[in-house]
């Protein structure tokens, strides 16, 4: 296996990445590695908050979370919705298992683990499905909830940068075959897609109740 960084080797690949034979184990930067865990552990911290004020809820239907705040950040409207439980259980208790996981990788990865790639399209599929989810959950919040909650949107903004910081390191390392313009891109604005697609979603919930928030 050759250790690779950016003054040289695969374009836009960052010191600490590797890359061996095809198949063979790929490593990752120490950068992506805190990242997983820190923002695993905000969805974690986020699904942990949530599960707990929904047994409260299930056990004094007048409960009133913490976070329910006006009309519009109402983490109860949420809670009582049919979309806050659409796989038949809550859905933070899904949270508790895939954030705690994704802590645990960039543990290991901290650690020097490296993985095949398979493992690593793995958590690349693993995110997508997040982003996905939490896109849809999104809509519902604002367009059939009409309500916001701020544990889920630390959770939606956790997952988002897990989602497009594997997506780029997967492209940097040729897990995701790519053009080397497509490498040098992420290697050099990483930090662009991510802010782009929360700075979406924030002007969505800016203009979503756009008088309520300027009244």
């Amino acid at each position: 296996m050759t250790t690779v960084d950016v003054r040289g080797g695969v374009p836009g690949q960052r010191r600490g990445e590797t890359a061996g034979e095809p198949g063979g184990p790929v490593g990752a930067s120490r950068a992506l590695a805190w990242l997983l865990v820190v923002t695993g552990a905000a969805g974690l911290l986020a699904a942990w908050v949530i599960t707990l004020d929904k047994f409260k809820l299930l056990e004094d239907p007048g409960f009133t979370p913490g976070c329910s705040l006006n009309p519009v950040v109402s983490c109860g409207s949420v809670m009582k919705s049919e979309q806050a439980a659409v796989f038949g259980f809550p859905n933070p208790m899904l949270g508790l298992v895939a954030y705690g996981m994704v802590v645990a990788i960039g543990a290991g990865l901290l650690a020097g683990a490296r993985h095949r790639r398979w493992y690593w399209l793995g958590l690349h599929a693993g995110t997508l499905f997040g982003v996905g989810f939490c896109t849809w959950l999104m809509h519902q919040s604002l367009y059939e909830i009409n309500a916001l909650c701020l544990w889920c949107c630390l959770a939606w903004t956790a997952t988002i940068l897990m989602f497009w910081y594997v997506t780029a390191h997967n492209v940097r390392t040729g897990v995701l075959p790519a053009p080397a313009g497509a490498r040098t891109f992420f290697g050099e604005f990483a930090l662009a897609p991510p802010l782009l697609h929360i700075g979406v979603v924030g002007m969505l919930v800016l203009t979503r109740w756009w008088d309520f928030w300027t009244s």
